[in-house]
């Protein structure tokens, strides 16, 4: 990439020219961001996988951009057209928009009215005319009839054709429009009369007559209006004041106030309704539908990392149900690794009503396969199996959880569910599915299409490939922020996992079911077509529980293990001793380990992973538990306070889930005593909290919930909560967090609890 790119990336992004360079130097020799900015920070300059993230967009961004520069000289440069000037101002032009408007005059065209005027000899007519330095338009038109001109006002129609083109064409115009554009745009809608009617329609009935600045639009709005006109209820527009453009560029194009002005007047007119509005309409357009794609995606990735990043039960024996009425409930079995040993399916509900027997069953495979937790999928019927599964008497501790089953259909049916699963119906593939999400919800839902996880804002209506795009490297980052057990992960996950391809996940898992478990990092370069380079990428995110070498299951990468050794020699102790003792880490001196490959970053993170090796980062679980006196939207009440579980977030508010079937909103406004620009400040997904029941209609099935007096005295923060009856454990994974009830959420789930035991 050239110097001035890389000088231009560094200005719009306030970073170091040194730091842009390394970057574009370790993403042309195959680095991946989580991999820059784990194991590369001295490079880097400690950036993080955003910061990484936006350079390296830019640098595709300016990639893109001199290739198209190479098509505009060549097309120019055919053209014959193509001086040294001309070529130097688009080698140094920076931004598309621009080298667009430069291109344009030279731009092969369609057929238009100018260029036909032209083929009739016309041009000449329009050159004198737009000078205008003439006083009778019509005596000099009358110079330029022939056999395809055949009178005056057709000559001077042909001129102000090709002065309209003239002006549209002119970077000069263009910005002078663009820029009321951006000052002063309005958007607005209307619906169409024959639609107006239709129940479909009235979804947007709050656009049927809109209009609003176009930089006061959220994204959401503006995407709402595209679908509505994409299903044909409603029109979409985008306007500036007609006059004072045209005013503007007849100050930029008119020179003198005679017949020949009068013309060019003319023509700008009709420049503008018919070549220039439109034009630089259609760039509003895109770009605010960019935009509002932007934002949306936005919303969708960070719900997407938090759902991934979600709690983990860890390695337990698990008993999972999919719920349902009169097909039953599928119930699974799984081992602490995932693995299914039962499967069968019990019919407590309507239209059976087989409760006691249920209960039976239940008891039984709890005690049979010693099970230490229940999920419960939180679709039809799962607050009634989650109220069954609780009023049993296990003889032991069982934790009871309701799992998110979004997406979980999905997964049942499709080609990974069946390769995994060959003898399983799709029945028992979900409830497997929904275990699986409760013990890791990260490597469970790696195997689903995220759209189909139900987090996202308009999803379907944004820009697929850069969605997919942004998805995908969210999934990345989080399979690689938590790190991969090499001898568990399916090649799902691995496929996620810093350097590795496809093929390389599946040889991975081939070698391990050939050769058995992997004893040592260093094996991995036993697996075929595992080079250098994709060792380098993917060693320092496998992890190797129980390896002989602890620094194995850790997150430093191999290429440091002798700077660790030389830290134990140094301090004359083992590994093991460095990990279990904090005071012989005390004693290290970092100085004495930098050296050129080896700077104070790496030094840091080697330090700060020694005293946690192997880690999960994600926050341990918490069990909960829904208001048992509401199951239905009819039982909901304005003024009740009630737990609930942020299930999805977007710019406008939060959806909350309080067990009824139907997630209520908590608008933006609702979520704290002052002010909040993004949801994200104040709250975060799966998070539980308490909300107030504001107004119910159950005719539209819509709950308004309000946070704010949850957040008196905090301004805002971050709340967490549990259920009532959480049970002690210490904290860790795969184990729940016990907290004092001290704060609003836990001191009402309290007396909730003491509300239903009584």
């Amino acid at each position: 990439m050239e110097v001035k790119y890389i000088q231009k990336i560094a200005e719009k992004l306030s970073f170091s020219i040194k730091q842009i360079t390394n970057i574009h130097q370790l993403q042309s020799e195959g680095a991946t961001i989580p991999f820059m900015a784990r194991y590369r920070k001295e490079a880097t300059g400690n950036m993080d996988e955003v910061g990484i993230t936006q350079v390296v967009e830019q640098i595709a961004y300016f990639s893109e951009l001199d290739k198209r520069k190479e098509t505009v000289i060549k097309t120019i440069e055919g053209l014959g057209k193509l001086t040294p000037e001309l070529k130097e101002r688009i080698e140094n032009c920076f931004d598309a928009t621009e080298l667009e408007d430069i291109y344009l005059p030279y731009k092969p065209k369609r057929k238009t009215r100018a260029t036909q005027a032209i083929e009739k000899g016309l041009e000449p007519l329009a050159k004198l005319v737009f000078e205008q330095g003439g006083e009778n338009p019509e005596e000099a038109a009358a110079k330029f009839l022939n056999e395809q001109v055949k009178d005056v006002k057709e000559a001077l129609q042909g001129a102000r054709d090709i002065i309209a083109e003239w002006v549209s064409e002119n970077e000069q115009a263009r910005n002078k429009v663009r820029q009321q554009f951006t000052e002063t745009a309005k958007l607005t809608s209307k619906v169409l009369s024959s639609k107006k009617e239709e129940e479909e329609a009235q979804k947007y009935r709050d656009y049927f007559e809109f209009n609003e600045n176009l930089a006061d639009s959220p994204s959401h709005r503006i995407l709402a209006i595209r679908r509505a006109e994409k299903e044909g209820y409603l029109v979409m527009d985008i306007n500036i004041d007609k006059q004072s453009a045209v005013d503007e560029l007849n100050r930029t194009f008119v020179k003198n106030n005679n017949p020949f002005a009068n013309e060019v007047k003319k023509a700008i007119d009709d420049s503008f309704d018919r070549l220039l509005k439109p034009s630089i309409e259609n760039e509003f357009r895109l770009a605010s539908k960019n935009k509002a794609d932007e934002e949306a995606i936005q919303v969708f990735t960070e719900n997407l990392r938090q759902l991934l990043l979600a709690s983990p039960l860890g390695s337990k024996r698990v008993l999972a149900l999919d719920p349902g009425f009169r097909t039953g409930c599928k119930l699974v079995c799984l081992d602490a690794q995932g693995n299914l040993v039962h499967n069968t399916t019990i019919y407590p509900h309507p239209p059976q009503n087989e409760w006691q027997k249920s209960v039976a069953e239940l008891k039984f495979l709890v005690d049979k396969y010693d099970i230490e937790a229940i999920g419960v999928g939180n679709g039809t019927a799962g607050r009634e199996t989650e109220q069954l599964v609780r009023s049993i008497d296990f003889g032991k501790p069982v934790s009871v959880f309701q799992v998110n089953e979004s997406g979980a259909s999905i997964y049942s049916a499709s080609e990974v569910a069946r390769e995994e699963f060959p003898d399983h119906d799709v029945t028992v593939r979900g409830a497997v599915s929904i275990g699986r999400r409760l013990l890791d919800p990260l490597s469970e839902l790696v195997k689903i299409d995220p759209k189909s996880i139900g987090v996202g804002q308009y999803q379907h209506d944004v820009n697929q490939t850069r969605l997919k795009e942004a998805l995908d490297r969210v999934v990345e980052s989080a399979v690689n922020f938590v790190g991969v057990d090499v001898n568990t992960a399916s090649k799902h996950l691995l496929v996620y996992v810093s350097g590795l391809s496809n093929t390389l996940a599946k040889n991975i898992v081939e070698y391990r079911a050939k050769n058995g478990p992997f004893k040592t990092r260093d094996e991995l370069k036993k697996v075929p077509m595992m080079g250098p380079k994709s060792f380098e990428q993917c060693a320092g995110f496998l992890r190797i529980p129980g390896a002989e070498n602890p620094l194995d299951n850790s997150s430093v990468h191999p290429e440091s293990y002798h700077v660790v050794e030389s830290m134990a020699k140094d301090l004359q102790a083992s590994l093991e001793d460095l990990i279990k003792k904090a005071e012989l880490r005390k004693k290290i001196n970092k100085k004495q380990y930098i050296s050129e490959s080896i700077g104070e970053y790496t030094i840091d993170d080697i330090l700060k992973e020694l005293e946690k090796p192997g880690r999960d980062p994600r926050a341990p679980i918490e069990e909960f538990r829904f208001d048992d006196t509401i199951k239905a939207i009819e039982d909901v009440k304005p003024g009740m306070t009630v737990p609930g579980i942020i299930t999805n977030i977007t710019n406008f508010g939060v959806f909350v889930d309080i067990g009824v079937k139907q997630d209520g909103l908590v608008h933006i406004s609702q979520l704290s005593n002052t002010y909040v620009s993004d949801p994200n400040e104040v709250v975060k997904l799966q998070q539980k909290v308490m909300v107030t029941v504001t107004d119910v209609d159950v005719a539209r099935k819509r709950i308004s919930l309000t946070m704010k007096d949850q957040a008196k005295g905090g301004g805002g923060e971050r709340r967490s909560g549990g259920g009532a009856d959480r049970k002690p454990a210490a904290s860790g994974k795969g184990q729940l967090k016990k907290l004092e009830p001290l704060n609003p959420f836990q001191a009402k789930l309290a007396e909730l609890k003491k509300k239903f035991n009584d």
